[in-house]
């Protein structure tokens, strides 16, 4: 047994902290789960009797938002001086020894403290190259066009990587009638509106990829009509990655980012449904549509993203009317707008927002008038 290992030390609960960082080592590197599972048998051999083994993170990487419980929860115990494990500020404070494969550490020992202090940032930076490699890799490889993570919907991935059209014929017919009927109608909700009427639907694909048939949705349209695989383009890189606060908390979320701004974009790459000039001109309609639409963006409505219908439970829009686009109007029109379902309420708002604002005076008059007292 280590002389680092005092009694005080043995009469604490032992935690055996097991993490891999992703799905794929979970399912592929089991020698390397076996190796961490091992440790319960050495630390009983040490002198151990209480052992709890913390696998919650299994899976999950230490880069990153990914919120690791199995952690929080070790580190949370250690500041409760019940268990050991591998944070070395705290270990050092509460007297708490760190073991793994090849020796025993006392963090309150500066040489320990200084070895594990290396290890932990050799480590991290070997793991922070090979991310980088890696990362670069793929970006090189999506700059060629070569780089095809999975077919999109009425496309497939053959095996030298490149994409066709879905050898169905009722899904090929599909996706042109809906590219033949945006350039007849002009517009992504008169093309949604004639599927609608006509009962048809569209092909998506399951996460196994099995081709399915639904009744069209607006988000589904508009993404087909602007998506540029469909006019035979090579793309990546239209996203990324953003983190937004909430209440400290950090929540990832994805962004798109301006084409100017696409890592990769390859005209025909690929047969398109349409050619890319066509693809291009439907494109500009849309982007026309979207921003002729007259519709004024702000506006006086005191009451804008807080009422729902009482009925769907949708939050109303905001609609300004008249030659002057001054005349208020609320209305929900989100189930007509992105399912064509039936409308559902509407109201003017003029007098609606005259009342909350009689009420808001009311309520706040007393405050304003003793505010007022207070200023002087």
């Amino acid at each position: 047994m280590s002389d680092k290992i005092k009694p005080q030390h043995l009469a604490r609960k032992a935690i055996l902290y097991v993490r891999q960082s992703s799905p794929y080592q979970v399912i592929h590197n089991l020698e390397s789960q076996k190796l961490q599972y091992a440790m319960e048998e050495r630390l009983h051999q040490l002198g151990w009797r209480e052992i709890e083994v913390v696998d919650d993170d299994l899976g999950r990487s230490a880069a990153g938002v990914v919120q690791r419980t199995g952690f929080e929860r070790m580190v949370a115990e250690v500041c409760l001086a019940k268990v050991w494990q591998q944070l070395v500020e705290v270990c050092r404070v509460v007297d708490t020894v760190l073991i793994d494969q090849e020796m025993v550490y006392a963090p309150r020992l500066s040489n320990d403290r200084l070895l594990l202090g290396l290890k932990g940032s050799l480590n991290e930076y070997e793991l922070e190259l090979l991310r980088q490699r890696s990362v670069e890799a793929r970006r090189e490889k999506a700059r060629r066009g070569e780089l095809l993570q999975a077919a999109p919907v009425v496309y497939i991935k053959t095996e030298d990587q490149r994409l066709e059209k879905d050898p169905d014929w009722r899904v090929q017919q599909a996706i042109l009638l809906v590219f033949r009927k945006f350039m007849e109608l002009g517009t992504v909700r008169q093309t949604l509106m004639w599927f609608l009427e006509h009962g048809l639907q569209v092909p998506t694909r399951n996460a196994r990829g099995e081709t399915l048939w639904k009744r069209p949705i607006y988000r589904s349209m508009h993404r087909m009509l602007t998506s540029p695989i469909y006019g035979g383009a090579y793309t990546y890189g239209k996203t990324e990655q953003l983190v937004r606060y909430d209440s400290g908390r950090p929540h990832r979320f994805c962004g798109r980012k301006p084409r100017e701004q696409w890592l990769a974009l390859i005209p025909r790459a690929h047969e398109g449904y349409v050619s890319w000039e066509e693809f291009e001109r439907i494109a500009g309609t849309i982007r026309e549509n979207t921003q002729g639409t007259g519709v004024v963006k702000k506006g006086p409505a005191l009451l804008t993203g807080l009422v729902r219908c009482p009925r769907c439970g949708r939050k109303l829009t905001v609609r300004y009317t008249g030659s002057g686009h001054d005349v208020l109007r609320y209305s929900c029109i989100r189930g007509w707008l992105d399912n064509g379902e039936p409308r559902c309420i509407a109201f003017g708002g003029i007098s609606v927002d005259e009342a909350i604002s009689r009420e808001v005076l009311r309520v706040v008059q007393p405050s304003a008038i003793e505010a007022s007292v207070l200023a002087n």
